[in-house]
Order: structure tokens, then C-alpha cells, then sequence
């Protein structure tokens, strides 16, 4: 194996998470990325990958280094490509350094990708078969996943790191390298999430047995799970069998629990262990990426459950953050919701320097069978980099960027194509690269999202985003569903109602209220995790919203009954908690709050629940819920009630700082508009005459300079006056179309009051520089001295400055004023 570095000319760089911000020399940025697969592609084509990324205005390049490539056939590891062109990792590093790419490192061990075996090589599973994991029944898992802490799996990752992670550490940004970020592993976790296979192997039991006598000690281990520690072969089968073998309904419950919570911790147990190797190896001083998944069938509403799995990995951890790994197709009224709350509670676990980042970002038609059964339209990957941005995203990796080929393994095993991955000769063919290198329909719209980030980067990256006066619950626990037997009945129901209410609500009517009202928001970890940022609820803060299943922890109905004892705000949207996590009954919350539960009905298909709002909120229509519980509240001021028996099933309490949704009450975006604003919750940005679609936000910095975002994800365009900081714009927003407005932002001796176009780069102190949109557009600048454009814009003398107005032209065109 070959590690000696080419001199390289780059100057030494450093990188840095801090503030939540991605610092290159001590410069906030933003890294733009593209996944292109060199182990996909002759030698010769690197250049023209390479280069079709920077011309899209990609400043890094990331790509899995898959452990399966590079190690040949006689067990030895070739990085130089010595034995193939494919496994020459250290002159595609070299290339990218070339072109003064940013590389993002990703050495597995797993890496997905449509690899065979998920990346690993055939022979650790056949020399390793205890790492095989067995799951319920002490059936063998189902897909190509290992038991990570399995010694001998361990052994030979730390053998592959001790191999690759020299190579890397060569070409580090401090050594004048190009690699500022290294993925540890990809997606643990995943796989038995998918496949509903716990790692239930004689090791994994053994801790389990062990961390049991510890919390509970031995007597009380038998009485939460219904099986003795300390009898090996009935604790094995019990487990094994999710207690559903005479374990009552309650000890299944905790069994699943505390399955999923060590699982947890050995999750983070191995992925720190890898970090600890990579560090032993030289792989100091840039960031540790943790990739989490979740996406399903088209939606985000699973993949809180990557975070809950994982957080513990990272989350405090210095200089390391997560990734959001997300596959949803088309942006729309139902999905940017889900996006928008997915980076929210990404947020909500990270500490005070960690942003969030994106390391597989959905780019490309979507056509991942070639069999034209998907095809997303070529601006869906804009919109989706827009909301990202203006949630504080730091880093977005297209995936994937450039399709490739699938080269044949080194030694056939006959399994129908005898190549590296599964999906046949060709790869990536839905890219905005396809493999042959040519140009899809989504490359132009994937450049034009990475030029508006740029256009504004130079404020944008050291920005926050602006909330409005609320906040959405996280709740860890509610995601740690990934494992349920069979056989479990109480368990499978538990796991419905969790996924019924859980995150962004009913029906999801909680967070699309919130978002396609007008509103934005952040998300706290109620868990209460000491290294979260904004783990404590301030009473004198924003309004806590979480969506409720029946169960919720002990400790977080504590914790939000103090909330509200203090003079906090609350709403509920959903079930009243009722139980604990381990199923046992737990009714703090309801207790503090004064409220119980008499009945509890559920629409059918001959039974229609309806609803009306009681006369706070005017002249309201009935509407049909599929759920709700009629309340019994003495002190508390109805909000609604049930259509057929008048019996509330929402109320306002505790003076009207609190509030209980207990029903799915439709997405009206005026009823909730009315029900934010009894709390005290005020849109900050006002879109008058705007359909629902419209999604907006703002980003501000330390001094006030502020970045409005518009993301138009409806079908239809928007006509609408803009109200924000004092400032009133009549804006057109085509369909799906998105904006980056800046509202005082400073050049040398002016400001620039507002625009109706984007920025288009950072000037200077003399020049501004707009991208124009297709229709006429203003921007107002207040400065002493003379002002010019060129071009057919205009510019007059006004009482607050100077207007630059511009008739209709041709979309994207750069338009350039001058301060003389």
C-alpha cells in the first residue's frame, strides 16, 4: 500500500465548528458539495466530473472510499491504485486538490451506495459469522448488517482505518491537503431499523443482563421484564422473544424500551470508538460527520428516529456534528414540513458550536430504477437548498452529483453480475451527471441553487435564524420505535400511537400550521440533554408546542408541570400523556394542568367526529376530525367542542397560557393563526394576499442585517405585500420558485434598505451586485453619495434614498450599481 503525498501547493487551511457556524480560516462559509464516486469511474473522467462540479459553483466534493474496492482479493489494501485505476483514492484527493476542492472523507466502514454487503468486504462476514446480528427469535438479520461491537468485526474496521485513515490525514487542510471533514461509518443503525432485526446476540444480551442489575438491580430486573439476569438461557429466550412468552403487557412495554436505549449506547460506543482510531491515526483537527437516516417512502416523518438513535454519539462531542441523509421527491405542501422540522430537531441535540449539515442531499430526477417510475421537476433540489440555508445548514452535499459504472469484483461469486453493487452495469443514472457524463435536466437548477447560496454567503453563513415565539418539542423517546416482535400486540399498538402523534402532530397538522401560517420556529430537546443548546425551558420564553401521544416520560411531565407552574406556556396537540414510557401509568402532566380524560373516540368509516370552535374565534365552521377526547376540565375556558354532545375537546388554561388541542383539528390556517395569537405567538413576517405554499422565514447577524427567505413550493404563483422590519414590498413569486431578500444590509458609507432581487455575490464596499428576476424589480438604497447602474435600471432621488428600479429581462442576468 502506497501513502506518500504529491507535494501539493495549497496553503495550510484550518476548519472549525464553532458558534453553530463552519469556520475555513477562521471565515464563516458555506461548502457546497457533490458526491462523485472515483471507484465508479475511469481514471480519465475524474477531470470532467470535477470540473462540471465546479461549473456548477461547488467548492468541495465529497465520495465514499468503499472498503469492499480496495481491498483486492489477497486481503491486501490498495489506496494508489496499483492494482486498478478504481482504487486510486490518493490521486483523486490529488485531482481535487488540483482544482482547490474541498474533499468530504466517507471510509465506511459501511457506506450503502448499492454496494454489495453494504460496502464491506465478502470475507468478514464469512470469518466473522458471530457478528451476524440475530434479532427476535434468534432469527439471523436479514440484511448484509454486522453486529458493530462484535470483536472480531471491530478488529477488522479498526484494521481498515489503520489503513486508510494515514492516507487521509496526509491530505489534510492543515497539511496543505484538500480533506476538511471526515464520516464516520454511514447509517448505523439503519439496517436493523429497516428490517425491524434488534441485535439480540449472546454479547448483546450478556450487557443487557448486566445493565440491568445495575439500574434496577436483580429483584427489580425480574419485576420490570419478567425474566432473572442472572439465568443466562431463559434471559436469552425471553429477550429474544420480546416477553411474549408469559411476560405481562407492561413488561413487554419496558423490555422494547430499554431495548432500543442500549441500543443507543452501543451505537456510541462504536461510532467514538472509530473516532478514537481515526484521531490514533492522524485524522486531527477538522470535523467528525455522523450521517443519520430515517427518510421513508417519500416523507421525514420517520427520521427523528435516526437522531434518537444516534445523538448520543455526537452531541457534545467536540468538534463532530451530524448530517442529514434525506430522500422526499418533490417539495410540496405536504413534505416542507417535514424538511423544515427535521433540521429543527436536528438543532435541538446539537450544543452551541454545532451545526447541522447535510451529507446526502437528493439531487437529481429521482429515477433511481431507470424504469421511469419517479421523476421530481429540476427546481425541487433549489427549493429544498433554500429552506436548508435559511435554517442554518452549513454544509449541503448533492447526492448523488455524477452517475458512474459498477467495475466487476476481483474475484466472481457468482451472484448474476459478479460487480461491485447490485443496481447492474450503470449507476447514478438519475444525477444531474449521469454516467456518461452528460448533463440532465436537473444540473442547471442544481447550479442555480448553489448560486443563490453564494450570491448571499457572504452574510448567510454568519447568520442565524429568526423564530417566531414558539418552539416544537422533541421528545427523544417517542422515536425509539425502531423495534417491535412480532408477536407483541401492546407493543405494535404503542408503536401506531407514537407514530400517529408523535414530532409534527396529528394528521401532521401541528407543524404544517405552524410553517404554512406564516410562521417560523425552532425545537428544543425536552429530554432536558445538559450539552443540547437551549436545553433549559425558560418560563419567561417562547411557547413550548409538542404533539402527544398518550405516552409520554415521567421525567418530561415533570419537567413541562414546572414549565408551566413557573408561568410557562404550553400547547398540546393530540392525546393527554397518560403513561410512561415503560407503560405504566404516569398522569403528572394532566394533574398540574387540571385536566382528565372522560372519553376518547376515534372516526370510522360510519362514525364522522366534528368539531366546532366555541365563539373566541368567530363565525367558524364545523369540521370533521378523526380523533378526539372530550375533557374534564372545571377551571378551563373552551375552545372547542364536540358537535354532537357539546363536551370540550379544547380548552384554554392557567389564565390562557396554556392550551389543549385534544383533537386533530384541520389544517385551517386562519383558525390557527387565531389560536397562535391567544397565546401570544405573532407572525414577525406578514405575506398579505399570499395562498397557502408560501413558506417564510429570515436569517439575521450580530448587527442586524437581516436575509428574508420565500420559498413558494405551491403550484401556483404568488402575488403578495410583504411586511417585515418596517419594510413593505410588493413582491410576484413565481410557482415554486424561491427568494433570498436582503433588508439592511450595509456597504461603505449606504445601506442597503431592501431589494426585490437576490444578491449575486459580496461587491465590494462600492458595488452591489443583484440577480435579477424575471419581472421589474426596486431596490432602495440610503447613502450620501451618488449612486449608478448599468444597463436599462434606473435610479432616482427619493426622501429615503436612492431607488434602483429595473424593467422585466431575462432571469439570472447580474445587474451592477455603483457607489461613487
Amino acid at each position: 500500500m502506497t501513502t506518500s503525498a504529491q507535494p501539493l501547493s495549497i496553503p495550510p487551511r484550518s476548519i472549525r465548528l464553532e458558534r453553530r457556524r463552519i469556520l475555513v480560516d477562521g471565515v464563516p462559509r458555506i461548502l457546497m458539495a457533490g458526491e462523485v464516486h472515483y471507484f465508479r469511474l475511469h481514471r480519465e473522467d475524474w477531470a470532467d466530473r470535477l470540473d462540471k462540479l465546479v461549473a456548477a459553483g461547488c467548492n468541495a466534493v465529497a465520495s465514499y472510499m468503499p472498503w469492499i474496492v480496495h481491498q483486492t482479493a489477497s486481503g491486501a489494501v490498495d489506496l494508489a491504485g496499483a492494482t486498478s485505476e478504481y482504487r486510486d483514492l490518493i490521486g483523486f484527493l490529488d485531482l481535487a486538490a488540483e482544482r482547490d476542492l474541498l474533499v468530504i472523507a466517507r471510509p465506511g466502514p459501511f457506506v450503502m451506495a448499492e454496494l454489495k454487503n453494504e460496502g464491506v468486504p465478502f470475507r468478514i462476514y464469512r470469518d466473522h459469522p458471530d457478528a451476524v446480528p440475530l434479532g427476535w427469535d434468534g432469527k439471523p438479520a436479514t440484511t448484509a448488517t454486522l453486529d458493530y461491537l462484535e470483536p472480531g468485526y471491530l478488529a477488522e474496521a479498526e484494521r481498515w482505518y489503520a489503513a486508510i485513515m494515514p492516507v487521509l490525514a496526509e491530505r489534510l487542510v492543515s497539511k496543505g491537503g484538500p480533506v476538511a471533514a471526515v464520516q464516520l461509518d454511514n447509517e448505523v443503525g439503519m439496517l436493523s431499523w429497516v428490517t425491524n432485526t434488534p441485535e439480540l446476540t449472546d454479547r448483546t444480551l450478556a450487557d443487557l443482563a448486566a445493565r440491568a442489575e445495575q439500574t434496577w438491580g436483580r429483584e427489580g430486573s425480574i419485576d420490570r421484564y419478567g425474566a432473572d439476569p442472572r439465568d443466562t438461557e431463559r434471559w436469552a429466550s425471553w429477550w429474544r422473544a420480546g416477553g411474549t412468552d408469559g411476560g405481562t403487557e407492561i413488561q413487554q412495554l419496558a423490555l422494547h424500551h430499554d431495548l432500543g436505549a442500549h441500543h443507543r449506547d452501543r451505537y456510541a460506543r462504536y461510532l467514538l470508538r472509530l473516532r478514537d482510531v481515526a484521531l490514533q491515526h492522524g485524522v486531527d483537527g477538522v470535523p467528525f460527520m455522523i450521517n443519520l437516516h430515517g427518510t421513508y417512502a417519500g416523507r421525514g416523518r420517520h427520521f427523528p428516529i435516526g437522531i434518537s438513535q444516534l445523538s448520543k454519539s455526537y452531541a457534545g462531542v467536540p468538534q463532530t456534528t451530524s448530517g442529514s441523509d434525506h430522500y422526499m421527491g418533490e417539495l410540496t405542501v405536504e413534505k416542507v414540513p417535514d424538511l423544515y422540522v427535521m433540521n429543527a430537531f436536528m438543532a435541538a441535540v446539537h450544543d452551541a458550536d454545532q451545526p447541522i449539515t447535510s451529507l446526502e442531499f437528493e439531487a437529481g430526477t429521482g429515477d433511481y430504477g431507470e424504469d421511469l417510475s419517479s421523476l421530481t421537476t429540476p427546481e425541487t433540489a433549489e427549493l429544498k437548498t433554500r429552506l436548508c440555508v435559511a435554517q442554518g445548514n452549513r454544509l449541503i452535499n448533492y447526492y448523488l452529483f455524477a452517475g458512474g459504472h459498477n467495475p466487476p469484483l476481483d474475484k466472481p461469486v457468482g451472484d448474476g453480475n459478479d460487480r461491485i453493487a447490485f443496481t447492474g452495469e450503470r449507476h447514478g443514472f438519475a444525477a444531474p451527471v449521469d454516467p456518461e457524463g452528460r448533463l440532465s435536466q436537473t444540473y442547471s437548477g442544481t447550479a442555480s441553487a448553489v448560486r443563490a447560496v453564494h450570491g448571499a454567503e457572504h452574510l448567510l453563513a454568519d447568520m442565524d435564524e429568526e423564530y417566531d415565539d414558539v418552539v416544537l418539542g422533541y421528545v427523544p423517546d417517542h422515536y425509539l420505535t425502531e423495534y417491535h416482535h412480532p408477536d407483541s400486540a401492546v407493543r405494535r399498538d404503542q408503536v401506531g400511537e407514537l407514530e400517529r402523534y408523535r414530532g409534527m402532530g396529528p394528521r401532521d397538522i401541528l407543524a404544517r400550521a405552524l410553517l404554512l401560517g406564516g410562521y417560523s420556529f425552532g425545537a428544543v430537546d425536552l429530554s432536558g440533554t445538559p450539552t443540547s443548546a437551549g436545553a433549559d425551558l425558560d418560563p419567561a420564553g417562547p411557547v413550548v408546542a409538542l404533539a402527544t401521544p398518550p405516552v409520554l416520560s415521567r421525567a418530561i411531565q415533570e419537567r413541562l408541570a414546572a414549565h408551566v407552574r413557573a408561568g410557562g406556556r404550553l400547547l398540546l396537540h393530540g392525546r393527554i400523556p397518560v403513561i410512561d414510557d415503560d407503560g405504566t401509568p404516569c398522569t403528572v402532566l394532566a394533574d398540574e394542568l387540571g385536566v382528565k380524560v372522560d372519553e376518547t373516540i376515534q372516526g370510522t368509516p360510519h362514525l364522522f367526529p366534528s368539531v366546532r370552535a366555541t365563539a373566541w374565534a368567530g363565525d367558524q365552521p364545523e369540521v370533521r376530525v378523526g380523533m378526539m377526547e372530550h375533557l374534564v376540565a372545571p377551571d378551563a375556558k373552551p375552545l372547542a367542542v364536540d358537535v354532537a354532545t357539546g363536551a370540550p375537546v379544547a380548552v384554554a388554561l392557567a389564565g390562557g397560557r396554556v392550551v389543549v388541542m385534544a383533537c386533530d383539528y384541520p389544517a385551517h390556517l386562519d383558525f390557527w393563526r387565531l389560536l397562535w395569537e391567544r397565546i401570544g405567538v405573532r407572525r414577525r413576517i406578514i405575506a398579505e394576499g399570499n395562498t397557502p405554499g408560501l413558506v417564510t422565514t429570515s436569517t439575521a447577524d450580530a448587527t442586524g442585517q437581516r436575509l428574508v427567505h420565500l420559498i413558494n413550493v405551491a403550484p401556483v404563483p404568488q402575488t403578495f405585500t410583504l411586511i417585515v422590519d418596517g419594510v413593505s414590498l410588493d413582491l410576484h413569486l413565481g410557482a415554486r420558485e424561491g427568494l433570498i431578500l436582503p433588508v439592511g444590509v450595509r456597504l461603505d458609507d449606504a445601506v442597503l434598505r431592501w431589494s426585490t432581487a437576490e444578491l449575486d455575490g459580496p461587491g465590494d464596499g462600492s458595488t452591489l451586485l443583484l440577480r435579477r428576476p424575471a419581472g421589474p424589480g426596486r431596490a432602495l438604497i440610503d447613502t450620501t453619495r451618488n449612486v449608478f447602474v448599468d444597463g436599462d435600471a434606473a435610479v432616482s432621488r427619493t426622501a429615503e434614498g436612492w431607488l434602483v428600479s429595473w424593467p422585466a429581462g431575462q432571469a439570472g442576468d447580474r445587474l451592477t450599481v455603483r457607489l461613487s
